[in-house]
């Protein structure tokens, strides 16, 4: 027997439950792995809550891991036992060990170590598909990105600047605008003092943004879009205040002929060939010190529901893992 967090219905906090659970053998195109670090991220507590369905209950919830494998299947080629691995999105991360498909895995490089693949897979991939192919950031772009201190944020913050962006990003602390100007942003916004879209009228002398991405949902939507130039991109891709309340399209039209996308990795990545090829530009980024992975909180697995309290009431910054 090992341990896990699982839930048996959607709630709060107090629904994970440290359990013991039976992980069995590895069958047809799986691979035993035992789990070294494990990320936090705003989607587990959505599955938590019930807002992102889970197929069936009991549950493990966590969608990434860094691992090592402990068995492998029949039919399971190009992979070794004791091989450092990582993956995302994946549900069942809060367990020492699981089995998991082959196909989702991404073989570690050594310039990458556990405790950052386990922060980084899911937020970098993410922060990845946000300015690469959700919106193709271009160089001179000025760009606005919310909770820029946050896992998320803080990456895109520093993949932006790397690309050529002027990257305007808001906080709710003036620690956090610290953390985040240390991160690339040019303009960090203390949401809680002042109105980010009059700041980003401001700093563009009125033109507008061509895109926003936005994790913050209900309070922050509508004002983002009237940061937008024409033909601009809203990215609605959380919803950690809420979820956006249903819109009539023509109010896209009546700003600017905007475009609305609500992206989610697992579409990103869905093909093998994607999931390689972003999870390989995301560790040379890392690698080569455009983009630099901060672990600022750690938690034992078996402490998640602490974790949870902390991330939804903005006590946390940067990427968060749990140890087993």
């Amino acid at each position: 027997m090992t341990k896990a967090i699982r839930i048996h219905e959607t709630g709060g906090p107090e629904v994970m439950k440290w359990e013991d659970v039976d992980v069995g053998g590895p069958g047809e195109g799986q691979v035993r792995l035992r789990q070294t670090a494990m990320g936090l991220n705003f989607i587990d507590c959505y599955h938590r809550m019930g807002l992102y369905p889970l197929p069936s209950l009991p549950a493990v919830i966590g969608a990434e891991a860094a691992a090592v494998i402990e068995e492998i299947g029949p039919g399971v080629t190009g992979l070794t036992v004791g091989q450092r691995v990582a993956y995302a999105p994946v549900p069942g991360a809060y367990a020492e060990e699981r089995l998991i498909p082959a196909t989702k895995l991404i073989a570690l490089p050594d310039e990458v170590t556990d405790e950052q693949a386990a922060s980084m897979m899911l937020q970098g991939m993410t922060a990845r598909f946000l300015v690469k192919k959700t919106y193709a950031i271009q160089s001179g772009d000025t760009i606005l990105i919310h909770a820029a201190a946050g896992g998320v944020g803080s990456i895109v913050c520093q993949w932006a600047k790397h690309m050529g962006a002027t990257v305007i990003g808001t906080v709710g602390t003036d620690e956090k605008a610290e953390l985040a100007k240390a991160n690339g942003c040019d303009y960090p916004i203390v949401y809680t003092r002042e109105s980010f879209k009059d700041r980003v009228s401001e700093i563009t002398d009125g033109e507008g943004l061509p895109v926003v991405y936005d994790s913050i949902g209900k309070d922050t939507f509508d004002d983002s879009l009237d940061c937008l130039q024409p033909l601009g991109t809203m990215v609605t891709f959380g919803n950690a205040s809420g979820p956006v309340p249903p819109m009539a399209p023509n109010i896209l039209a009546g700003k600017g002929s905007l475009f609305l996308t609500r992206p989610g990795l697992v579409h990103y990545t869905g093909k093998r060939e994607d999931l390689v090829e972003t999870a390989n530009d995301l560790f040379d980024v890392v690698a080569n010190g455009h983009v630099k992975v901060s672990v600022n909180q750690t938690y034992a697995l078996k402490d998640a529901a602490q974790a949870h309290i902390d991330l939804e009431a903005r006590k946390t910054t940067g990427s968060t893992i749990f140890l087993p």
